[in-house]
């Protein structure tokens, strides 16, 4: 497997796909980084990963789409009013075959809720025994399907990836979503390709394996924005928040924390970019508002 045959890492900023916010991010978000978006529930958590999802970069983003808890985030929604855009959504069931992903006049569609919808939070402190273990089998089977979902995308061009729906947890092992999350970033998202379509085919892989070289890409190019609910809801007691050693916080190269503040007795919404590795950005506490075309920096 040579490196070399990968297309060349791409050192171009990507966009959070609100011009002003790039500024603060010296330019934007670097390729092949993983930024977390932390904030409570209704912040605006979803608005963002939407702007920087729908930009052309070449083709718009994808959405993975984690949450189980029946409160939908309304990706489609937003994507609607935002920018006039339809999602086009991947079964949670789907099997991907072969001739499905190397047909580029087939759509792998750019939206999957992995699970479904149970009412409560995947944590095991949520969960008695039994649905513990029915989660962790779930996830076993669903774990194809993701493959599937993020190869078809990435070989057609797709290089901004939204993972959505991440509850608040004690400790990352308690987390059905976060363990999926790791896999994800690391076994599939950062993978070189030859080795993530080894996984998708298994003991077909022989027979596309030249169909698999036709179809590399760089993981040094894909950007990926984890959308994460967060118990705090001031941007106060955010900033303050402990980051532990091994925390998927401590690992990303970027964190933006998204909040309540109170000024003049009354209630807003402002952003701090706490974390940007490798680039200046603002230290500044950025107030912002929500409309229909979505996020707009005061």
């Amino acid at each position: 497997m040579n490196d070399a045959a990968l297309p060349s890492p791409d050192h171009h900023r990507v966009s959070t796909g609100v011009p002003r916010l790039d500024k603060h991010l010296g330019g934007g978000l670097l390729p092949g980084t993983m930024t977390v978006v932390l904030g409570s529930t209704g912040i605006g958590k979803t608005q963002l990963g939407v702007h920087f999802s729908q930009q052309p970069d070449p083709l718009p983003g994808i959405i993975f789409d984690m949450s189980a808890r029946g409160d939908g985030q309304n990706h489609a929604g937003y994507a609607r009013r935002m920018y006039h855009q339809d999602l086009a959504e991947t079964r949670r069931d789907k099997v991907f075959s072969a001739a499905e992903i190397f047909n580029n006049q087939l759509e792998p569609g750019n939206y999957l809720h992995v699970f479904e919808d149970r009412g409560q939070r995947v944590t095991k402190r949520d969960l008695d025994f039994d649905q513990w273990r029915d989660w962790q089998s779930q996830l076993n089977q669903k774990l194809q399907t993701s493959i599937g979902f993020f190869y078809s995308n990435l070989i057609r061009g797709c290089r901004r990836i939204v993972i959505d729906g991440i509850e608040p947890v004690g400790t990352s092992a308690e987390s059905i979503q976060l363990n999926l999350l790791e896999y994800v970033y690391q076994q599939v998202l950062k993978k070189h390709p030859e080795w993530l379509a080894r996984d998708l085919f298994r003991q077909e892989f022989s027979k596309v394996r030249s169909d698999v070289i036709a179809h590399l890409y760089q993981p040094q190019n894909v950007a990926c924005q984890v959308l994460w609910t967060s118990r705090e809801m001031m941007l106060d007691d955010l900033i303050a928040r402990q980051i532990d050693e091994g925390d998927i916080l401590s690992n990303a190269n970027t964190i933006i924390l998204m909040g309540k503040t109170r000024e003049e007795g009354r209630m807003g919404r402002s952003l701090y970019i706490a974390k940007h590795r490798g680039s200046q950005c603002s230290d500044e506490v950025i107030p912002f508002r929500i409309d229909d075309s979505g996020i707009v920096l005061i």
